[in-house]
């Protein structure tokens, strides 16, 4: 059967119902009205802007549907539902995935819902039912628990008030009831109990008979993070949500949602469609509804829908829900994946905000994240914000916290004037569950369990560290060195130096990626080059994790790379501190940073500035990529680009990506320096970080010397040409910016070079005489690069 489908609406619920169905083999055409900026950018379809949901456009949908012969109407929002418009079609002999307007009544009538609930011994709040405004208002002066008022009609979500006190109760009656500041939906009013708990939302596939329940999901009303501020239609979600275990979902399909079904079909409404179920999870463990719905939910659909498995055929079980006949059909989810919505919304929602704004798209590589449009619409050929809710990024993955921050990234994807998203979906899932009594730190958001677990998870990777002097044990309050044992015996001759370091927005970019081994490479190196270009052997090393919610995960793949770093450099990781902070730092970031000590004697110490002199030779070590600097550049640049992290990377046939080239970690120069250093052979050593080489090279020179560097010396590596040109970044700039190749420059006698060479050779080093030091002109730069003209 190849179908045609007409689906009314214009939301993100709609754009995802569009977006499955077009890949719906079964689907010959899909007419959306009106639809929005992202449905008309979807494979056979197209929008009907002049018509919508309206009770004034019911007529005018019938003869579409008619004249383009539809097989399938999908009625999105609750408003047509209520108002009627399945009997529109279903007159003419159309079938609707919706259910009629007297069913729609177990949303459009608060009141009627919950003497629905109550009739079939549905778990539900207690609560009373008034269209007298003064019965209600004795009713709220004897009320003995915390109260919720209801609009008993529909009121775009925001006909529920949640007083603190009695005098508050009687003040939000009088708005309903008496100011009438939510219509006719404040006709009849529903006071209940004020349920506290784990919200859960199940959307339900039913056709009267048979039902199956999608993944549960957990949505965020609040305009802010935390749960603040004020109430919208939904700023995320996702799903499955961890605490809807099997146990619970029996107990809800056992007491909730068969008895939903049969007693709909027994009271002569069937639920022929999606039933979208609102329960809340009480501390108790007994789930209770707090609210019905009788059509998908926004942004829960955005969410669910990618999870059902590519042989699901989403319009054939529509069809079969309208016909009554859901067991006649395939339906299933794809077992251990989960998703996690993100909304943007324009700035000022839910109260007073701006449309007309021009938004831009980037195309993500991966397929499992997805852009779904909202508030949008198409003027002169571009997309533009047309409502709070603009549109939202969806993303799948084989675990919730992964599935969060692919979300973040699709997120990045998205720009549009005064764009805002909440910064902490599913932080619900990730809080430690573990209540003892009162407040815990816990529920602060800070879990001690975790971070024991966390060292009990790293303890063998860092004892791999250990070196004479140090045993890398770590657990304690700090970590001891014993000098002696590591062949300082003559400490009147020797000094300690200290480096401290971080790597900087270069973690930005392994967050995207969901890679964070490498940049613990990076923090070891940061820190070990600026020991060893002052002649010092690096010892220890400690670091510094500090998070908003600890991942183990996350973490032990970091320490792991520091680790790696340690053994490279030779120093030992005798300690660190692992801080979770709450509000401190967004969901999936983190920030890092390191402190290595070494030592050096006396007559070892570089730079020896006061040997070196005109004719002296620089060699340079070639470096690994970007290493950990310019990366504020590097970012600008892709987020200015048609490219992302995900993009395969232009400049080379490796396959790897963007983000996977630019984490390639910084190279240790640590080992293959200290025979050099030991020997005598060097002068100094510029350790090039940011600055590059025109401004690292002069902090090792005295005054009145100059470092003249041929650029004909060596290839400057692809990446950096690529990036100066993709960037069209001046040489000046590019030159104080990257490394351009060479990560490290040695400062030695003309009469050293083989010996050094020779080393380095040993070493597995890649070693190029790249200049020379010169008397340096008065007024000139400590530094001159010369033949850098057509780099790019």
């Amino acid at each position: 059967m190849s179908l045609n489908i007409l689906i009314v609406g214009n939301g993100g619920r709609e754009h995802a119902i569009t977006w499955r169905l077009s890949q719906s083999s079964s689907v010959k055409h899909i007419y959306v009205a009106p639809g929005n900026g992202g449905t008309a950018l979807e494979s056979n379809v197209t929008n009907v802007p002049e018509l919508s949901g309206a009770p004034e456009h019911f007529d005018q949908l019938q003869k579409f549907a008619v004249e383009h012969s539809i097989d399938l109407v999908i009625p999105g929002p609750e408003q047509p539902l209520v108002d009627g418009i399945t009997s529109i079609f279903t007159k003419v002999g159309i079938p609707v995935f919706g259910p009629s307007a007297k069913a729609a009544q177990m949303e459009g009538s608060k009141a009627f819902s919950k003497v629905f609930m109550d009739k079939h011994n549905i778990p539900t709040a207690q609560f009373a039912n008034f269209t007298d405004v003064d019965a209600a208002r004795e009713h709220i002066k004897n009320c003995d628990y915390k109260m919720v008022l209801k609009a008993d009609g529909i009121a775009a979500g925001k006909g529920v008030l949640i007083p603190e006190t009695k005098e508050e109760a009687l003040a939000g009656l009088d708005e309903i009831m008496v100011a009438k500041n939510f219509g006719s939906a404040g006709d009849e009013i529903v006071i209940e109990e004020f349920l506290e708990g784990d919200e859960l939302s199940i959307l339900t596939f039913s056709d009267g008979y048979s039902f199956f329940n999608l993944p549960a999901a957990q949505d965020h009303k609040r305009i802010g993070d935390g749960d603040s501020g004020l109430n919208t239609g939904g700023m995320g979600a996702y799903a499955p949500a961890p605490i809807a275990t099997s146990k619970v979902i029996a107990k809800i399909n056992e007491t909730i949602i068969k008895p939903t079904i049969d007693g709909m079909r027994q009271d002569g409404f069937p639920m022929c469609g999606i039933l979208f179920t609102g329960i809340m999870l009480t501390p108790s463990g007994e789930p209770k509804v707090l609210e019905y719905n009788v059509r998908f939910g926004d942004p829960e659909t955005q969410t669910v829908l990618p999870l059902l498995t590519k042989d699901t055929d989403l319009a054939q079980v529509m069809l079969a829900c309208a016909e009554h006949r859901l067991d006649s059909v395939k339906i299933a989810t794809v077992p251990d994946l989960y998703s996690t919505t993100v909304v943007m919304a324009a700035g000022g929602y839910p109260e007073s905000y701006g449309k007309g704004d021009k938004i831009t798209v980037k195309k993500s590589d991966d397929e499992n994240v997805h852009i779904f449009h909202a508030g949008t619409a198409v003027v002169n050929g571009d997309v533009v914000t047309a409502g709070g809710r603009v549109i939202a990024a969806t993303a799948t993955a084989s675990s919730l916290k992964e599935s969060v921050n692919k979300a973040y990234a699709g997120v990045d994807l998205v720009s549009f004037d005064k764009k805002y998203n909440r910064k902490d979906i599913a932080h619900r899932a990730f809080r430690d569950s573990e209540k003892v009594g009162g407040v815990t730190y816990a529920d602060a958001g800070v879990s001690v369990d975790n971070g024991n677990l966390l060292v009990e998870t790293i303890k063998a990777k860092v004892k791999s560290t250990a070196r004479p002097g140090a045993d890398s044990d770590i657990g304690g309050f700090g970590g001891l060195f014993d000098l002696k044992s590591a062949g300082y015996s003559n400490t009147d001759e020797t000094l300690l130096v200290a480096a401290t370091d971080g790597v900087g927005t270069k973690l930005r970019v392994a967050q995207i990626m969901d890679i964070h081994d490498t940049v613990g490479i990076d923090l070891v190196a940061m820190n070990v080059n600026d020991l060893v270009v002052q002649g010092a052997e690096p010892l220890i090393f400690l670091d510094y994790f500090a998070t908003g919610k600890l991942d183990i995960e996350v973490c032990a793949k970091f320490v792991s790379g520091v680790a790696d770093g340690c053994i490279q450099a030779g120093c030992a990781l005798v300690g660190g501190e692992t801080s979770e902070m709450p509000g401190m730092y967004d969901a999936g970031h983190y920030d890092t940073n390191g402190t290595s000590v070494g030592a050096v004697t006396k007559g070892k110490i570089l730079p020896k500035i006061e040997e070196m002199g005109a004719g002296d030779v620089l060699i340079g070590l070639t470096s690994d990529g970007i290493h950990s600097n310019g990366f504020s550049l590097v970012r600008h640049i892709i987020d200015s680009s048609d490219f992302t992290y995900h993009s395969t990377a232009p400049w080379t046939d490796s396959g790897r990506t963007i983000g996977e080239e630019v984490l390639v970690p910084t190279k240790i120069y640590v080992k293959q320096l200290l025979g050099s250093i030991n020997a005598g052979l060097l002068l100094g050593l510029a350790h090039i970080t940011g600055g590059g080489l025109v401004e690292n090279l002069p902090r090792a020179l005295p005054k009145h010397l100059q470092a003249q560097i041929d650029m004909n010396s060596w290839e400057v590596p692809a990446i950096f040409k690529w990036f100066g040109k993709q960037g069209g970044v001046p040489y000046d700039d590019i030159l104080k910016t990257f490394n351009l190749g060479i990560g490290m420059v040695l400062i030695l006698k003309k009469e050293n070079v083989d010996a050094v060479l020779h080393n380095l050779k040993e070493a597995g080093e890649t070693a190029i005489v790249i200049g020379s030091l010169a008397t340096r002109p008065e007024g000139e730069e400590g530094c001159v690069v010369s033949n850098v003209e057509g780099l790019y």
